[in-house]
């Protein structure tokens, strides 16, 4: 049975899903989930184009940015841990950016956190001296610097409407016609709210404990992780759920595991957890002001003097990845640090 056939019979058996079910046997499913099934993510004939794949200069700059935080931390032994590696792009850009910075490499001990059995084949081709974890927690323990580009906005979502009666969850369930179809539960018991009437709120469920985890490992041991994403401060009360196949948005529940499956990042409650669990927080800022405090323009202005063909590529690279009307500002970093750090590099 495909994905789509076995979601219905779920359905059909046992009622309405919430949004962050569907979305998690969408993406996670062993059999037919996206992430199980598309060893092309980021690639040449994927759905979508990640920074890194972009332009090798993002992964060079992030790579550099770990280095001066590991020196920064006092050069220890650490865990250089990337989250959602997609191909394997940026964690190997950032090894060449960082090859002869002395010591860095040594102290290193790469961790790539993937579940996904078809990209971590297409990552190990890439990366020769990485090891695996399903998890973070799932990583050996010690001083960490944790990198995740596109990794919070897999997370799967729970949504709620504000009705004229009030909040409803949203719900996958079965049409007329038995297909699968967004729907509404019935009011829920809720505070009175100033969201406007077709106001959307989205909770990540799985975000909770993805912190609580961070901050048993950034307590324990000195660390930073650094979080690059699509997302928001204030919400705006839209629907963030979004599916992308070919490079174009298509319906969320149109083909079950065969398009890509996100929403929008919550960087106020993602900046709040962290706080709460006592860790420093620097951020979030938009990927633009980012990149260019870390010096994205002069790193493409040295290469464009030395290959002046590649100039105009390089130009286009750096307005795709700092532009507001490209990734510039919808991309947000946040860096989660242990406490009595000093502040990282960028903010």
């Amino acid at each position: 049975m495909s994905l789509k056939a076995r979601l219905i019979e779920h359905i059909r058996e046992n009622g309405p899903m919430t949004v962050a079910q569907f979305m998690g046997a969408c993406l996670y499913d062993p059999e037919d989930g996206y992430y199980a099934t598309r060893p092309s993510i980021g690639g040449e004939n994927a759905d979508f184009l990640t920074a890194p794949e972009a332009s090798q200069m993002f992964g060079e700059l992030i790579g550099l940015w770990c280095a001066h935080e590991w020196d920064v931390l006092g050069k220890p032994a650490f865990n250089l841990i990337e989250l959602g590696p997609g191909r394997g792009v940026l964690m190997q850009d950032m090894l060449r950016a960082t090859r002869r910075i002395e010591g860095f490499h040594d102290a290193s001990n790469i961790v790539l956190v993937e579940t996904s059995a078809p990209m971590r084949d297409a990552q190990a081709e890439r990366i020769d001296n990485a090891e695996w974890a399903l998890r973070l927690e799932d990583a050996p323990p010690g001083a960490s610097l944790i990198v995740a580009n596109e990794f919070l906005d897999c997370m799967p979502i729970r949504q709620f409407f504000h009705g004229e009666d009030g909040w409803h969850e949203k719900l996958v369930g079965l049409d007329e016609a038995d297909q699968l179809a967004f729907g509404l539960s019935t009011p829920l018991p809720a505070p009175d709210s100033e969201d406007e009437i077709g106001a959307v709120r989205e909770i990540a469920p799985a975000l909770d404990s993805f912190m609580y985890e961070l901050e048993r490992r950034l307590h324990e041991a000195p660390g930073r992780a650094l979080f690059i994403d699509y997302g928001y401060v204030t919400p705006e009360g839209a629907d963030t759920l979004q599916a992308l196949k070919n490079h174009k948005k298509v319906d969320p529940i149109e083909a079950p595991g065969e398009a890509d499956l996100t929403a929008h990042v919550d960087f106020a409650r993602v900046a709040q957890l962290a706080e709460t669990a006592g860790l420093t927080v620097h951020g979030p800022i938009g990927q633009g002001q980012f990149l260019r405090a870390l010096g994205l323009e002069l790193r493409a202005e040295t290469l464009s003097k030395a290959n002046p063909q590649h100039a105009e590529r390089l130009a286009r690279e750096v307005h795709r990845l700092t532009h507001a009307d490209q990734m510039g500002a919808l991309f947000k970093v946040i860096c989660i640090s242990s406490p009595n750090t000093p502040p990282p590099a960028g903010f």
